[in-house]
């Protein structure tokens, strides 16, 4: 257990953090789920309108430090080619 002012207080900020990050994960994983049921029902539109706002969700948690920017292009990278055999079929 935190001994000194200083320990205490990183676990004050690092509880914080963790609330804020797992609020931003469950966002990422929304936009990602809207996409895969566009996807699974065929609806090529829907899947696009949902491929940009998982896209864009997915990068900005890179930027916030949620995740590693190479798992954010790898998810990217596998919704695209989700989407452009969607779209080729």
């Amino acid at each position: 257990m935190a001994n000194n002012p200083g320990a205490k207080k990183a676990i004050r900020k690092i509880a914080r953090r963790t609330e804020v990050n797992k609020a931003r994960r469950s966002r990422v994983r929304t936009f990602v789920r809207r996409f895969e049921e566009a996807f699974a029902a065929g609806d090529a539109a829907a899947a696009r309108a949902a491929f940009i706002g998982a896209q864009s969700e997915l990068m900005r948690a890179v930027g916030k430090g949620v995740l590693h920017r190479n798992t954010g292009s790898r998810k990217v990278a596998r919704l695209a080619a989700q989407l452009k055999k969607l779209q080729a079929a």
